[in-house]
């Protein structure tokens, strides 16, 4: 102790003598939160992630700018989040009043900012600008079962299908509309991460939100064809849709996370816990590339609240998949105290309200039956134990 002691006086008396002189090492100059031991000290029960999160620009949440949600299906808890908090969140797609709240998930209505469904990559992100401004087509874009017709770019939404090709192209005619509205209008462009894993035809690059025959089309192998992309491609795609909406839009700002939800099932031959690691790692990857490239895009990072070690899984439910709302209600605390928003002083840890967590035990249950998450489909598709 002794030693220590005397080794710790020694340095700070160098530091006074030689003043701003004294160079050290660049760690010297660096903050408790950035040092494991420090920033590691009151967790899981009272983290300090106060520096987790430092915004890159400023979002009126109360202000009035509007903000829109997409991707995987941790954006939906952002969008339950912004509108909880009556933030200008834009919905550009609602579902008729008189609609009941399960009837409307079940339809793709309330889940994101349009009735686009999950958008797990961001091949398929790129793709919904290409369509909506009529940049480039695809060819065989409709399934038909049983006299049902399906569209393969949002095969859940209608999870009977259309009752006629007609009606299904007057729908995504309506849809691709009110994309645009949306892409042309908002201000903040929330994008949550979620699979690098991905089917797409052969024939024209296609990207389908869930392998053909999942739930609805069948599976050829001649036509459709299994995707890993890398980081190199999960940054080109989206940068590719940056240049697509900011023509139209040029002063939209964009938010990146990443979603700390586990892969259902992978089509490699890794285990899921590796096939996992390796998608996450290289979204991660993607997104900080992405922050550093662009003034216009900020990385939030929910994905490691849930994911560090120091919360030892706590913000997981028993799935050990699924987020809890206690995980999610400390993440939004934290990205909303960033962006300015006065909060009563309440640890971000304390209870949910009783209309909380009937919202959030709606989308546990919504998710087991099938109707949130459309990747939850390829469970079923596992055959033995």
């Amino acid at each position: 102790m002794r030693a220590k002691s005397g080794q710790r006086e020694f340095i700070r008396l160098q530091r006074h003598f030689l003043g701003e002189h004294f160079l050290g090492t660049p760690y010297q100059q660096q903050g408790r939160h950035q040092f494991w031991r420090t920033a590691a000290r009151g967790w899981p029960d009272r983290p300090d992630l106060k520096k987790l999160y430092r915004r890159k620009f400023k979002i009126a949440l109360k202000g009035g700018e509007l903000v829109a949600t997409a991707g995987s299906c941790f954006a939906q808890h952002i969008r339950r989040e912004l509108i909880a908090r009556d933030c200008a969140f834009l919905d550009v797609e609602p579902p008729m009043p008189f609609i009941d709240e399960a009837t409307q998930h079940k339809f793709g209505f309330n889940l994101f900012s349009a009735r686009y469904g999950n958008i797990y990559t961001t091949a398929q992100l790129r793709q919904l600008a290409e369509r909506a401004f009529a940049v480039r087509q695809f060819t065989d874009t409709v399934w038909e079962d049983g006299g049902r017709f399906y569209d393969v770019f949002r095969p859940t939404i209608e999870p009977d299908g259309f009752r006629s090709l007609a009606e299904l192209e007057d729908n995504r005619e309506s849809h691709l509309w009110s994309v645009r509205n949306l892409l042309s209008r908002t201000q903040v462009f929330i994008f949550t991460l979620g699979l690098t894993e991905a089917w797409r035809a052969r024939a024209d690059g296609l990207v389908y939100p869930l392998c053909p025959g999942t739930t609805a089309g069948k599976f050829d192998p001649e036509r459709h064809e299994f995707v890993n992309y890398t980081c190199a491609d999960v940054v080109r795609d989206f940068e590719a849709f940056m240049e697509i909406v900011q023509r139209k839009n040029p002063d939209i700002r964009f938010v990146l996370t990443v979603s700390p939800v586990p892969l259902v099932a992978t089509a490699t031959d890794d285990h899921v816990v590796a096939a996992t690691s390796h998608s996450k790692a290289i979204l991660r990857t993607a997104a900080g590339e992405l922050y550093n490239r662009h003034a216009n895009v900020d990385y939030f990072p929910s994905y490691e609240i849930f994911t560090t070690p120091l919360a030892a899984a706590r913000f997981y439910a028993d799935d050990k998949r699924n987020p809890t709302p206690e995980g999610v209600s400390l993440a939004m605390e934290m990205f909303f105290a960033e962006h300015g928003e006065v909060t009563d002083g309440t640890s971000p840890l304390a209870p949910m309200s009783d209309q909380d967590k009937a919202a959030a035990d709606f989308m546990a249950e919504a998710a087991k039956t099938e109707a949130i998450c459309d990747e939850i489909l390829l469970g079923n598709e596992q055959r033995g134990t």
